[in-house]
């Protein structure tokens, strides 16, 4: 971005610093800086006021798998908005997008052993599916004669969204320092984070049993016959990218069994062929019987989220629970419905998900690998289109930087001055790019992060910090 913002772009700033409250932002920081005002998209580039193009490497905020400027999404909005824009799915009434979306999503999800998805609840966001997760656990539970089952374990480091109770279930302590939080109900264990976590000698595999052990653990702690359920990312997106050993999911399920409690599997980030699959617990064999969406759905061009109930808990509600007396103004809202059926017709006929699984996940996976040659980087970790590398100070010993560095923040600054939206979490450096990606595309992207590097180091040698 220039130095000296232009008379439109200081303008909008003005407005922004004036009106416009941000998520998770410093207001006064922000206003002595300004406002980046992003103006147009096209495929994997956003350009903004000063006429700077950014390859947009965490999809917005990873959702626009299908990349930018797609006329079919707004043409879908248009023809739905001009027959029926909106209308409530409450009084018992519903609407043609929102049915065809929830068959072709039960559809869509496959079949694990006895896991079956028939219906689907919408809301418009993550934050919102997850709060519906603790009604439809909580109801499950009451419906079952064991009222007592309360507790929702999540884990330390993890994103469930920022309402209070999406906040909660999360394990973000910057989050819980405000508002009171987490809720009561709400327990946490640690995250399987083998770079940080393992111990001398251990494998990736042990590690992965032993982290899944910290479950079984807290449920002892809390009693077996007060955990309602368990909830997790598959892969943890907000809090790094943190990918599992190939040994937790197996040993997650055998405990949830063990215990008979619900697993939740939070899909916003990994469903809709982030990790190669449509559903991410296809992926890793486990057997969910909530699952999260939203973001990928619509690819991020309206707000859509939802739930993907399994028939344990869709079953019991329907024969046993009578009327379920929560919902949203905009569930199963039509236009955004149909801007999903549109969006979910993208994805297949361009082959998106099977790309990701395949020949181009691959290649991006083998770049991105490649990165750990760098001076700063300790490990770099991909799966399906979704990666992050941690930067250190010395790669043998793991030696981070001290936090009053904010090596990530340095970084960030590198790439978002030179033409990469890659995002910072911590020490932790992450991408989620559109799947429309070629391989020219990747390599791009790989060259504009080891500037980044680069250009970090630089600085960090130049401060006498490396």
């Amino acid at each position: 971005m220039t130095a000296s913002p232009s008379t439109e772009t200081q303008a909008v700033q003005a407005l922004d610093s004036a009106h416009f409250l941000h998520p998770f932002t410093d207001h006064a920081a922000l206003a002595r800086k300004g406002a980046r005002v992003m103006v147009k998209a096209k495929g994997i580039y956003v350009w903004d006021t000063e006429g700077e193009r950014v390859l947009d490497a965490m999809s917005g905020l990873w959702c626009v798998n299908v990349g930018y400027g797609r006329k079919e999404l707004a043409d879908a909005a248009y023809q739905q908005m001009m027959t029926l824009p909106f209308y409530n799915a409450f009084f018992q009434t519903t609407n043609e997008p929102a049915v065809r979306l929830a068959a072709r999503l039960a559809g869509l999800a496959p079949q694990v052993g006895d896991c079956h998805f028939d219906h689907v609840f919408y809301s418009s966001s993550g934050s919102e599916s997850n709060d519906t997760n603790v009604r439809l656990v909580r109801r499950y539970w009451d419906l079952m004669g064991q009222p007592q089952r309360k507790v929702i374990i999540g884990r330390i480091n993890g994103y469930h969204g920022s309402t209070m109770a999406g906040a909660s279930l999360g394990g973000m302590a910057s989050m819980h320092e405000q508002g009171d939080l987490p809720i009561p109900g709400i327990e946490h264990i640690d995250q399987p984070y083998f770079y940080d976590k393992g111990k001398p000698g251990e494998s990736e595999d042990e590690f992965g049993l032993r982290a899944a052990g910290w479950l079984e653990a807290k449920i002892k702690e809390v009693g077996p016959q007060k955990v309602a359920a368990f909830i997790a990312e598959p892969v943890q997106g907000a809090g790094g990218v943190i990918i599992p050993p190939s040994t937790y999911w197996p040993e997650i399920q055998r405990i949830v069994d063990k215990y008979g409690i619900l697993l939740i599997s939070d899909e916003v980030i990994c469903a809709f062929g982030r990790l190669g699959h449509w559903f991410a617990y296809e992926k890793f064999g486990y057997r969910p019987d909530l699952i999260t969406f939203a973001k990928a759905v619509t690819s991020g061009y309206v707000p859509l989220g939802g739930v993907m109930v399994g028939n344990r808990v869709a079953q019991t509600l329907i024969a046993k629970g009578g009327e379920f007396n929560h919902g949203y103004t905009y569930s199963g809202h039509p236009t955004a419905c149909a801007v999903a059926l549109a969006n979910l017709d993208l994805i297949e006929r361009e082959n998106l998900v099977a790309r990701v699984k395949g020949e181009l996940g691959s290649y991006f996976s083998q770049r991105f690998s490649a990165l750990v040659e760098h001076p700063l980087v300790g490990a770099a970790q991909s799966c399906g289109f979704v990666a992050g590398l941690v930067l250190v100070k010395d790669k043998k010993s793991k030696k981070r930087f001290d936090s009053s560095v904010d090596v990530g923040m340095i970084c960030r600054r590198h790439c978002f001055d030179n033409g990469l939206i890659m995002r910072a979490v911590g020490d932790r450096m992450i991408v989620a790019p559109p799947l429309i990606m070629s391989q020219a595309d990747i390599d791009e992207l790989m060259g504009l992060i080891r500037q980044a590097l680069d250009l970090t180091l630089a600085e960090l040698k130049s401060r006498h910090l490396f």
